[in-house]
This record gives structure tokens, C-alpha cells and sequence, in this order.
């Protein structure tokens, strides 16, 4: 099965905010973790859906982030600024990254491309992601107890350097970013594909996921699939990431290697022309820029 990620999706689980950019809420019996924090616009929300869902007498206790892109530490430092004692954990890389001010830059002008979501701000609040302290290191291996529930940490590399998941084994739910890819549910394509830093660590990662045998699969936008939806989403987005390096060959072909010319023309193609990608144009081209830089070095490397 699979569902929008939205609402209370398990007697543990709920996603606040919409499934576009859905935080997730685990709650153990002594401890309440969140899991990404979207866009910085969606502070205000995150915060209003967080203090209906826990009430006055309970807290978020973490929040985890599966990596470090703009759309999933957005809201950070707004709720760190609110929730003083909410601890933020995630990857080492982090610690430099959301300290270094051209890194923040970047996050802040991509989060603009959100025109529609900034439009719906009534926050006065400047929402810009700050530099931010990261709480905890986490790194493969690590868990910690939730009462009843347990959190396990993995490294699941390829889309970023810095990407984690999260699983709960209690209750089967393994929480992944975008570390498998982002379904994006039209006829004509299912999987956008995200391999950003590694094209075989990203392959790897799929395959650690799909060993890892989760029952239910939450990805950072969107979705969430259970029982064999989980199964086949895995092979699909398998698939999907070797036509996706093929692709990108052909165009770095047809420009006789030159790779602003095929980035330039794959994204209008694919983007423009074919249409169907939920996702701002600025952050899909920065993204396809990465890849096709990426796959133009494997093949440079390869002679």
C-alpha cells in the first residue's frame, strides 16, 4: 500500500505539515523524536502542527535530519529559536555546513524559489535558515531508546555524502530522505532519481534499504509505502537510476562531451518540455548539474 505522507499514518507516526515536505513526528513512551524540517517557510507550521499534535505537557525531544539540503534543515534553527531545548542531531558534516555562511547563502536564495509557500508566511518572523549548532553527532551504529521504540542509525550515502537513515525495528518503519529516490506518482515517470555525490554509493544505498526489510518505507516528500509496495518502489527506483545515468550518456554524447551543454539541454527537455517533476525548476538544475558533472567525471575517470 501507499499513502500520502500526511496526518497520523501510524499509532506512532504522524507527519505534519503537508506531504510535500512532511516532518515526522516518532513517539516512543519516554521520548518524542522529529525526523527532517523541511522549508524554512514551513517554520510557523511545523511548530503550530507540533504544539497541536504533543499539547503543553509533552516535547519534541530531536530532531533528526537525513541530510543536509535546504529542504530538509530549513526550519532548524526557527524551531531551535522556539524550542530552546529540542536537540538536533545529524551527519559530522554537518557541523561545518551549517556554520559556513556561503552554504547558508545558498540554502536561502534556493528557498526563494518557493514563491507559492513564501506567499502563505503571516509569520513577521525572519524564517531564513541561521547558522546552527548541531547537538549531536550521529554516525552508523548508533541508536538510542525511545521507550518501546528504538531508533538505529545508518549511513545510506549517494544522494549526499551526509545522508542517514532512521529505522524504528519495533515497529518496522525505516525513514530514508532522499536517499532512494522521491516518487513522484505520474504516468509517465514514477521516480524522480537523486544520486547527487555518487552514483554507485547511491545504487548501494537502495540495496542496504531493501535488506534492511522494512515494513514501512517514509520518504521525505510525499510517500509512504508499506508491505510490498515497499518492495516494489525499490525495484522501480533501481531501475530507474541506471536509465537515468543512461540518459544523461546520451546527452553528454550528443554535445560530444561537453556537460554545461548537455545539463542545459537534458533539463529542458526534461523539465520544460516533458514537465511532470515536483520540484522547483533552481533546485532540479542544481541537482541535474551534480549529476551530469558526476557521471562526466565516472566516464572521464573510465578513459
Amino acid at each position: 500500500m501507499r499513502q500520502k505522507a500526511e496526518g497520523r499514518i501510524h499509532e506512532r507516526i504522524t507527519a505534519l505539515a503537508g506531504p510535500a515536505y512532511p516532518a515526522y513526528v516518532i513517539q516512543g513512551d519516554s521520548t518524542t523524536v522529529m525526523v527532517d524540517s523541511g522549508l524554512n517557510w514551513l517554520g510557523p507550521r511545523y511548530l503550530a502542527a507540533l504544539e497541536e499534535l504533543l499539547g503543553e505537557t509533552e516535547r519534541v525531544d530531536y530532531l533528526l535530519l537525513t541530510h543536509s539540503h535546504y529542504d530538509h534543515v530549513g526550519a532548524a534553527s526557527y524551531l531551535k529559536r522556539h524550542l530552546p531545548d529540542l536537540r538536533i542531531a545529524g551527519h559530522e558534516r554537518l557541523v561545518e555546513l551549517l556554520q559556513k555562511p556561503s552554504a547558508l547563502e545558498l540554502m536561502n536564495r534556493l528557498s526563494e524559489s518557493h514563491t507559492e509557500l513564501r506567499g502563505q508566511v503571516v509569520s513577521e518572523e525572519d524564517l531564513s535558515l541561521r547558522a546552527l549548532v548541531m547537538d549531536e553527532i550521529l554516525k552508523e551504529g548508533a541508536e538510542f531508546d525511545l521507550g518501546a521504540l528504538t531508533c538505529k542509525v545508518y549511513g545510506t550515502p549517494g544522494h549526499t555524502r551526509d545522508s542517514l537513515a532512521f529505522l524504528f525495528p519495533e515497529i518496522g518503519a525505516l525513514f530514508v530522505g532522499d536517499a532512494c529516490g522521491v516518487f513522484e506518482g505520474g504516468a509517465e515517470r514514477n521516480v524522480r532519481v537523486e544520486f547527487l555525490s555518487s552514483y554507485q554509493g547511491y545504487l548501494d544505498s537502495i540495496a542496504r534499504i531493501a535488506a534492511l526489510g522494512p515494513d514501512m518505507l517514509c520518504l521525505a516528500h510525499g510517500w509512504v509505502f508499506t508491505d510490498e509496495d515497499v518492495t516494489d518502489f525499490l525495484d522501480t527506483t533501481t531501475a530507474e537510476t541506471a536509465r537515468h545515468r543512461g540518459l544523461i550518456e546520451r546527452y553528454l554524447d550528443a554535445g560530444e562531451g561537453d556537460v554545461e551543454r548537455a545539463i542545459q539541454e537534458l533539463g529542458r527537455d526534461e523539465y520544460d518540455v516533458m514537465g511532470g517533476i515536483n520540484q522547483e525548476r533552481a533546485a532540479y538544475m542544481t541537482n541535474l548539474a551534480a549529476q551530469v558533472r558526476h557521471i562526466a567525471g565516472l566516464r572521464e575517470t573510465a578513459g
